[in-house]
């Protein structure tokens, strides 16, 4: 069952040669299955890694502590409406005609102190996810995002 959770709120890739940040707004994503997004300088490295998604949230605590940030600045590949981090590792999300499973979350990096010391700590639950490309396509600001394969981990834990 598929169910709409968000839009895209913006779309980011830097090129290969490029370096730093904030990454660069671009007006399409050319999400390649086995490969990655179309001339993003992390292309082919790590199936795993190919997309990184971000959630508006984590700019609003940034903001919330004094740390204004240009959109871009934590190294996504898409800014989100909702908070990815509510969706579990194995969750397969669709935007567009793309679909991406839920890999990984980023660690916490060191680089984003550039922008205020604070600003790793601030940011480690909320940083972003990776996602592996189950099927590529295009993917434009303002999509629509679905959820749909949600995840759950229906373990049970020893106490």
């Amino acid at each position: 069952m598929k169910s709409n959770i968000g839009k895209t709120i913006e779309i980011f890739s830097a090129k290969k040669g490029q370096s730093g940040l904030p990454r660069p707004i671009v007006s399409e994503l050319n999400v390649i299955n086995g490969f990655g997004i179309e001339f993003d300088k992390f292309a082919g490295k790590d199936d795993e890694k190919a997309v990184m998604l971000v959630g508006k949230i984590a700019y609003d605590i940034a903001l919330e502590n004094g740390v204004e940030l240009e959109l871009g600045s934590l190294g996504e590949n898409i800014l989100l409406d909702i908070n990815p981090h509510n969706y579990e590792i194995g969750s397969i999300i669709k935007i567009g005609s793309v679909v991406l499973e839920i890999t990984q979350k980023c660690t916490i990096c060191n680089h984003l102190a550039v922008f205020s010391k604070d600003l790793p700590t601030l940011v480690k639950d909320c940083r972003g996810l990776y996602c592996k490309i189950i099927e590529g396509g295009s993917i434009l600001k303002d999509m629509e995002i679905e959820i749909l394969k949600e995840w759950k981990d229906n373990k049970k834990y020893a106490s």
